[in-house]
């Protein structure tokens, strides 16, 4: 990953705070933009960038605490790595942000290096979700791509159905399954009814039940 390719978000109501942290990571190519409070940053954060992205985030700041930004985020499933900076932490506190999955609690003053170390870990953990969401994106065009007839053939085909029952069941041939079967190994880009299951398992989330098998 490209430090040019990923952005941090820094949110502080305190200014000197934001330039220190903002020239630390410019200092080494990452590109930064900076908020004096939760609620500017969820005004100017309306959608999620196509590109690795954290949180450096304050605590406790005037109005919409830091802690209940990430609460707003958890439920508004935006997974954004959240790193934690403050002067007046505590354990529960901590505890708090942790449990909610934030990736570090950095009490003030902390190491530049290991702000560095914790942007670096949420920065990667981003991109693995970004991966992960582009393969399940190209998955399901994949699935878009399959006929009414296709998908049906499908269903019945991760139940265990043999060629011959599909085929009693659909009312065709065998010949005819066993087309419909090579054109959805094909447009899945499979090798095996194993794998044609595991990417089933993998779109459930945009699916929903649709995606799985009949008992």
């Amino acid at each position: 990953m490209s430090a040019r390719e990923a952005l941090v978000h820094v949110v502080d109501d305190d200014l000197s705070m934001r330039e220190a942290i903002s020239s630390l990571l410019r200092s080494i190519g990452l590109k930064v933009e900076t908020y004096a409070s939760a609620t500017e940053f969820l005004d100017r954060h309306l959608l999620p960038r196509h590109c690795p992205e954290c949180l450096v985030l304050d605590v406790r700041m005037p109005g919409l605490s830091g802690l209940e930004l990430q609460r707003q985020l958890v439920q508004s499933q935006r997974t954004l790595p959240i790193v934690f900076i403050t002067a007046h932490g505590d354990i529960p506190m901590t505890v708090r942000a942790m449990k909610a999955g934030a990736v570090e609690f950095l009490p003030k003053p902390f190491r530049d290096q290991d702000l560095l170390d914790a942007i670096e870990t949420s920065l990667a953990m981003s991109s693995e979700v970004l991966h992960e969401h582009e393969a399940t994106r190209a998955l399901k065009a994949r699935y878009d791509a399959l006929t009414p007839r296709e998908r049906e053939v499908l269903s019945l085909l991760v139940q265990g159905l043999r060629n011959k029952q599909m085929a009693a069941h659909m009312g065709i041939s065998e010949v005819t399954v066993k087309v419909h079967r090579h054109n959805i190994m094909d447009k899945m880009q499979a090798s095996s009814v194993p794998m044609l299951i595991g990417m089933l398992e993998q779109l459930k989330p945009v699916l929903g039940e649709s995606a799985r098998p009949a008992a």
